[in-house]
């Protein structure tokens, strides 16, 4: 089970929750978010996979903070279109893999995956609000039952220190992993080990 742990930004606490054993670790490089990131930490993961977050960025920025941050995926939150995976995709010649998110509330606006499927690598399922991700708001993760597509996902929306029942008995075929985030911060960006640790440890136990 992948654990992926993003708006991350201070060098120190970027070290510590590495060495909890997060497999993939995310940078917000959009302007609006109070987690944005505006210039490399002095410590970026050494053996965490590192994940570029992007809301319709355009190209260019795309692939320069592949090659200032070394990222190893890219997560698309925006309103990107398939053509456009594709073209990520190309200009990275494969190299980093893609995760699209979606914003959902209904069955029906699982819909929207199709198109995207064997273009990004992998899905992730958040909570529509009026920004994009961190909001700390869960959806009815039920939706998922109606998704049976091929591509993993990701589960992600407002998932918090008193979810470990409901995500041990979350289970889907293509479930890859959880995304955590905003409800484990003391501060925006700034996780709280005392929340994170043992949730984890009990994650994966």
């Amino acid at each position: 089970m992948f654990l992926k742990v993003c708006g991350m930004r201070d060098a120190e606490n970027i070290c510590a929750v590495e060495q909890l054993g997060v497999d993939w670790m995310g940078f917000i490089f959009w302007s609006k978010s109070s987690r944005y990131v505006s210039e490399p930490p002095a410590y970026l993961p050494s053996r965490a996979h590192r994940v570029g977050v992007f809301v319709d960025a355009t190209l260019e920025d795309i692939c320069a903070h592949v090659r200032s941050y070394g990222l190893h995926l890219i997560q698309l939150h925006g309103h990107e279109s398939p053509a456009f995976c594709r073209e990520v995709r190309s200009a990275c010649e494969d190299s980093v893999a893609i995760i699209k998110a979606f914003a959902i509330t209904t069955p029906k606006g699982l819909e929207a995956v199709n198109a995207y499927e064997g273009i990004a690598n992998y899905f992730l399922f958040d909570t529509r609000s009026s920004l994009p991700g961190g909001s700390g708001q869960q959806f009815d993760w039920s939706i998922l039952d109606a998704y049976d597509g091929t591509t993993p996902f990701l589960l992600s929306g407002g998932i918090g220190p008193d979810d470990l029942d409901r995500l041990l008995a979350f289970h889907h075929p293509r479930l890859l992993g959880f995304d955590l985030n905003s409800r484990f911060e003391s501060a925006p960006a700034f996780k709280d080990l005392s929340l994170l640790t043992p949730f984890l440890k009990a994650l994966k136990s």
